[in-house]
């Protein structure tokens, strides 16, 4: 319904994605404002699950600190191999480093990130956690899966005042015009996502209470991994290509993208498995 309403309106939308500039050279941007709000906030929710099932906030707070770098580095070399090899295998230092070293040095902070990217790098930190504190993966994936859809939510906010992700033309006088591109009436595909992810968020946490599902281990992070991709691969029916390689194809990178990772929550969701007791 949400997504109707929007659709029912014409919005223009001329945000400054800056939100602070010093000196000419370094800006505070909503998308690194935004991002980091998700981060905090996910780790809020997650910090709780997670110390009132008795572990301890140190460990907690290490694991946080993990997820994070698995997440931007993650998510920035997914986008420079999967959206654009050819560039930055030629520019391996701009992979990792927020500079452009294209006659001169130029600070671009991570100018790309790519969500599929990011989430490999959140199950590798997971993984390395996990077996260095001797915990079981699965649970540790299903507390962590709680909070990943409140940060998506912010990140695709973040997009929506960069005026980046946007959707095709709506063919009518309904959806949101982004001055920064054109001046056609467009679907806010960010703004479809960041519906979607904070509906999930709101089923993944109130399903995680219920103790037969939070016991049936990998469930929650089974529909929250393929919840997220689900809609991904849906939603991208109504966004533009993101790199020029898309034109034509009948899925674009994002899609393809989506699948393996769909068919790894359906795997987690209904594998057989005995019902953990908690006492």
């Amino acid at each position: 319904m949400a997504i109707i309403a929007v659709m029912l309106l014409q919005i223009t939308w001329d945000a400054n994605p800056e939100l602070i500039n010093l000196f000419g050279n370094f800006s505070l941007r909503w998308y690194s404002l935004l991002f980091v709000t998700g981060l905090i906030l996910g780790y809020v929710v997650v910090s709780k699950i997670f110390v009132n099932e008795g572990i301890t906030r140190n460990k907690v707070d290490q694991l946080t600190l993990l997820v994070f770098i698995g997440t931007v580095f993650g998510a920035r070399l997914g986008h420079c191999l999967f959206y654009e090899p050819e560039y930055y295998l030629q520019h391996p230092l701009e992979m990792i480093l927020p500079f452009k070293f294209d006659g001169g040095i130029e600070f671009t902070g991570f100018a790309g990130l790519a969500s599929h990217g990011g989430a490999i790098g959140v199950i590798i930190a997971i993984v390395y956690w996990s077996i260095r504190n001797k915990q079981p993966l699965i649970p540790i994936l299903d507390k962590v899966a709680v909070g990943v859809p409140l940060v998506g939510f912010f990140i695709r906010l973040g997009n929506f005042f960069n005026s980046e992700i946007i959707g095709k033309p709506t063919g009518g006088d309904y959806g949101i015009i982004f001055k920064k591109i054109d001046n056609v009436a467009r679907h806010p595909g960010q703004l479809y996502e960041a519906i979607s992810y904070i509906i999930l968020f709101v089923i993944v946490f109130l399903l995680y209470k219920k103790d037969a599902l939070r016991n049936k281990r990998g469930f929650i992070f089974g529909l929250m991994f393929a919840g997220i991709f689900i809609a991904r691969f849906v939603i991208e029916f109504s966004k533009i290509e993101q790199v020029a390689f898309e034109q034509g194809m009948t899925l674009n990178m994002g899609q393809w993208l989506s699948i393996p990772f769909i068919i790894v929550g359906l795997i987690f969701m209904f594998r057989p498995q005995k019902k953990v007791v908690t006492g």
